[in-house]
């Protein structure tokens, strides 16, 4: 197993942003969802905050809150993919609205290891995509990368009545853009094998080795690993019409950095670049 602490790659500007989102992750995670656990009560109040709050595929296909049947099939029939297209009982959530809890989803988690992961990611590669795009349209960035990291959960698992929590769709996207941003930027590594060690892997290894092994994820953990490789591709996508374009780089990139694409590279960090 190996964990990232911390690439080596200056910026120029803070990354407000990317402190703001985890503040309002680890925010919401403490002080909004329900944390009691050790009696039946805490976990059916988790679950029912879940799926109240988060999106579930079988709502946004259907335009409307999950029915009784659906919830009942699927927290005790045990059946993930249990939407109808008529249901016989009234919704449980009537006045959730669906649309919008896709975005709030993106701020929801499932532990905190679950949080811990997604911001350790977040802290390590945010700082320098918002360095490159600027406040705005990094946060942009972040928002429309965790959208259609749902929207490929949902293509994938339209019948799911599962809620899908976490910010891993989003972060996914900003790891995209970095790995074809930076490439070969040092990222100091915990590595765990039989003993702890402490390497420096390049972007490019480390991001492309996670990327695939998204597709080896067992099916039976509960992992939404489609929303992870829908966020990562948007945001490869996007990181490389930036390489390709001039007029792409100057629309999207910050004034100070539009030169990156143009000039020779010289000094000690020529290959975190864009060559």
């Amino acid at each position: 197993m190996v964990i990232p602490i911390h690439d080596d790659n200056p910026t120029r500007r803070r990354a407000v942003v990317t402190v703001l989102l985890v503040a309002i992750n680890v925010g919401v995670f403490f002080l909004l969802q329900p944390q009691d656990s050790t009696t039946d009560a805490g976990v059916i109040e988790q679950v029912e905050f879940n799926f109240q709050y988060a999106a579930i595929p079988c709502e946004v296909v259907e335009g409307r809150p999950l029915a009784e049947e659906e919830l009942i099939d699927t927290l005790q029939g045990g059946d993930s993919s249990a939407c109808v297209d008529q249901p016989a009982t009234p919704e449980v959530f009537p006045d959730k609205q669906v649309w919008l809890a896709v975005l709030s989803s993106m701020f929801l988690h499932g532990g905190l290891l679950h949080l811990g992961g997604n911001m350790l990611f977040l802290w390590i590669f945010g700082n320098n995509i918002e360095d490159h795009l600027g406040h705005f349209r990094y946060l942009l960035f972040y928002v429309v990368g965790g959208i259609v990291a749902t929207g490929a959960h949902i293509a994938v698992q339209p019948d799911s009545t599962v809620p899908l929590v976490g910010a891993s769709g989003a972060v996914a996207g900003v790891m995209g853009a970095y790995l074809v941003w930076f490439p070969r930027a040092p990222i100091r590594t915990i590595v765990f094998f039989f003993l702890i060690t402490f390497v420096e892997i390049q972007a490019r290894w480390l991001l492309g080795i996670w990327f695939v092994s998204q597709f080896f994820i067992d099916a039976n953990q509960g992992v939404a690993w489609m929303a992870h490789v829908g966020g990562f591709v948007f945001g490869v996508a996007v990181a490389l019409l930036v390489k390709l374009s001039r007029k792409a780089s100057h629309a999207i990139w910050t004034k100070d950095h539009w030169s990156e694409l143009e000039r020779p590279r010289s000094g000690p960090h020529d290959d975190f670049g864009l060559r």
